[in-house]
């Protein structure tokens, strides 16, 4: 559970998500309500098909809702245009996914590099490049291209370029999706000591108890709905465009 006084740094309010195909309407989310506070680990576990993933790239401003509010460190997500979306994710979000999604042609440090200049990062305050793949344990495979690496170090290679604009929220999906049960456990060790450590808020989708069992919070989804009952909000949310 969160500390006392810490903001709410995620929250929903009756959060809703429709496909459509044709005349066929698929609803992946229906009237979620979530809070999650700054510093805390929260895995939101579910079967294939409950709307985690879905919830998980609304969280990362990679889409807009079709119904209800999102809020990201108090900015409305759904009040903004796709420009200013990608703002609030450049600035405050970094991604860790199940297939790496590293650049072939790079090294892992240019992969790592590359994601600075993205985000226009020219220096780090609190914990910088060497700090971080330090921490991660791949200091000495910095060299090397995805191809030569395992899939444990092509996953940290990942969470380290997720890291370097020290984001204020970690999305992981599926984090050790394509990974053995040794790397996995080791992946989900370092996740759990960056929260631990340096206060990452982490939110991470699963649909293994194992995994999940890493956070401080499970957050269970089924047919689209949040099944643990939403808290009372703790503060109103300004109304922010970003620039």
């Amino acid at each position: 559970m969160e500390s006392p006084g810490r903001r709410c740094i995620i929250e929903t309010r009756n959060l809703s998500m429709v496909y459509r195909t044709g005349a066929v309407e698929v609803h992946a989310l229906r009237d979620v309500n979530l809070e999650i506070h700054e510093g805390e680990f929260v895995a939101v576990m579910g079967p294939s098909g409950c709307g985690k993933s879905t919830l998980l790239h609304l969280l990362g401003g990679l889409q807009k809702p079709t119904g209800g509010r999102i809020f990201i460190d108090r900015i409305d997500l759904t009040s903004l245009s796709d420009a200013e979306r990608t703002a609030v994710r450049r600035r405050k979000v970094g991604f860790i996914f199940q297939r790496f999604n590293l650049l072939p042609t790079l090294t892992a440090r240019g992969n790592i590099e590359l994601a600075r200049r993205i985000h226009g990062n020219g220096h780090l305050n609190a914990y910088g490049m060497e700090e971080i793949v330090q921490m991660l344990g791949i200091k000495d495979r910095l060299g090397f291209k995805p191809s030569e690496l395992s899939g444990g170090e092509q996953q940290r290679v990942a969470i380290a370029r997720a890291l370097i604009n020290q984001p204020s929220i970690l999305l992981a999906d599926e984090p050790t999706g394509n990974l053995d049960s040794a790397n996995s456990m080791q992946v989900l060790g370092i996740l759990r000591e960056l929260n631990e450590r340096l206060g990452q808020t982490i939110v991470m989708i699963t649909h293994d108890a194992e995994a999940a069992s890493t956070a401080r919070r499970i957050v269970h989804m089924r047919d689209g709905r949040i099944l643990e009952p939403p808290r009372q909000l703790s503060f109103e949310p300004r109304m922010e465009r970003c620039p």
